[in-house]
């Protein structure tokens, strides 16, 4: 099964639909995008089709294989055409643009780890004013 994203508006996802393996196949049999792309024009009358894949996250394949477009995309997400990925909503007005793990980052990395203990009590949430990391109690 193949997986494809319905994009909109500024090229936000607004569905994701699943394409039998032989209706994604050229004359050849083997899988092509454009043709999964073309059978869901038909079916649907809409021509903003980007497949996605079900095993991708951050940049990574979970089972070791090629990563497709940075993540698997959802409802909401964003086709950034400039990298070929899909993210999601910036949090923050400071926060850039990880592409190789298609992902946003604040401006001075991630949060602090937390001991297992810690984590039970405390978390950490992004300060925008202060551009910190503040930890708070849960």
């Amino acid at each position: 099964m193949a997986h494809y994203a319905k994009l909109g508006i500024n090229s936000k996802v607004i569905a994701v639909h699943v394409v039998a393996d032989s209706d994604c196949q050229n004359a050849d049999g083997i899988e092509d995008e454009e043709v999964g792309r073309q059978f869901l024009e038909n079916i649907h009358n809409w021509p903003l089709w980007k497949k996605t894949s079900y095993n991708t996250q951050g940049g990574q394949h979970k089972d070791g294989g090629t990563a497709l477009r940075g993540n698997y995309a959802g409802i909401g997400m964003t086709y950034d055409e400039d990298n070929d990925i899909f993210i999601g909503k910036k949090p923050y007005t400071s926060w850039v643009l990880n592409v190789s793990e298609a992902r946003w980052q604040s401006p001075i990395g991630d949060a602090p780890a937390l001991s297992e203990a810690e984590s039970l009590t405390h978390t950490y949430n992004w300060n925008e004013t202060d551009q910190s990391w503040d930890k708070e109690e849960r």
